[in-house]
């Protein structure tokens, strides 16, 4: 069975750089409280009017379609995974789909937040597999700094996310020994509402869990959307930042492991893990588990935050165009994030 490989990969960094100092007009923090906790000095945020998720993913896909060789016309399917699409629904995919003028192709769009795009580059590989399709378009975007709350009580959660998009052209690989060896996809939706985004949304507090949540009951049984929801700022992401620190430094190392023994592969064998960009410290410390070496690991949320299904893409984009990723070196791919969900998927350059 033929293998699928990258054949051209893009990035989109918004201009406007927010750095930790910058959020000292908005909440009670330090530059020193970030970067002790996450690593991170700064982010960038998109233009608020001006760009969107869809645009973002728009010009990192030019990018990659551009290296592949190939123009928009000749990409028959999208995939788009994101957890802040432009609109509640329709989806992103039919969006870049309209704004790239492309073929009346399929397009999917992926909602596994930290781990969407290895999810959907789960999905692209077996597509190319399969040989359904030739040349398939993984976006990873993200415009968070749309919907954080930007006061000292949504602090822990605001400071760590940036906008951004990353984007792949997957093609059949011509050579024997490259492309995507295997992916590896897993979930335990046990401990969901310890990262989530509760409302607005259909559930009428019926996965209501007393320590996470302290919703008017009366209220969200009958209403998608309400000021209350609002002032109590339940409209903002949610996470028990220990509890999922905790549980992503198990799951990591497991399906890193997993994957290269999967191939027959060692941590010696990789040249480099590029780790969704979750917190610096859960990096260095699924670093120190692996016994990996500085020059294995590549990190840039000190630069860029946590722009999430956007983060393994633009991370890949960036190593390769500094030279630290060339044609035939063994590339190790993870994520961990809200679900819970994690993935992994190694590849041959």
């Amino acid at each position: 069975m033929v293998k699928s490989k990258i054949a051209g990969i893009g990035m989109y960094i918004p201009s406007n750089v927010v750095t930790n100092n910058d959020l000292l007009k908005y909440m009670d923090t330090s530059d020193e409280w970030i970067q002790e906790r996450t690593g991170i000095k700064e982010r960038h945020y998109a233009h608020r009017t001006e760009e969107t998720t869809t645009t973002m993913g728009v010009e990192a896909a030019k990018i990659a379609i551009e290296r592949a060789g190939i123009t928009p016309q000749d990409i028959d399917f999208i995939i788009f995974a994101t957890l802040c699409p432009d609109y509640y629904f329709p989806g992103c995919g039919v969006l870049l789909q309209r704004a790239m003028k492309m073929k009346e192709i399929g397009a999917l769009d992926v909602r596994n937040q930290c781990s969407g795009f290895l999810y959907a580059l789960s999905v692209a590989d077996q597509f190319i597999k399969t040989g359904t399709y030739k040349n398939i378009l993984v976006v990873g975007s993200e415009k968070h700094s749309f919907g954080l709350d930007f006061t000292t009580r949504g602090r822990n959660v605001s400071v760590i996310f940036g906008d951004g998009a990353g984007s792949v052209v997957l093609q059949p690989a011509s050579k024997e020994n490259q492309g995507i060896l295997s992916t590896h996809l897993h979930s335990d939706g046990e401990s969901a509402e310890i990262l989530a985004m509760y409302n607005p949304g259909t559930h009428a507090n019926h996965w209501k869990e007393e320590k996470y949540a302290s919703f008017d009951e009366a209220e969200i049984a009958q209403m998608f959307f309400s000021h209350k929801m609002i002032d109590d700022g339940q409209v903002f992401p949610f996470m028990d930042g220990p509890a999922v620190f905790k549980k992503a430094i198990v799951k990591f190392p497991e399906v890193i492991n997993e994957a290269l023994q999967a191939n027959g592969y060692n941590t010696g064998d990789l040249k480099l893990l590029i780790p969704h960009q979750a917190n610096l410290r859960i990096s260095q410390f699924v670093q120190q588990k692996l016994q990996l070496r500085d020059d294995q690991v590549y990190n840039n949320i000190q630069y860029y935050g946590n722009t999430t299904a956007a983060s393994v893409p633009i991370a890949l984009c960036e190593a390769w165009e500094k030279g630290l990723v060339k044609e035939g070196d063994l590339i190790c791919l993870a994520a961990f994030g809200s679900g819970f969900t994690w993935a992994s998927a190694l590849l041959r350059w």
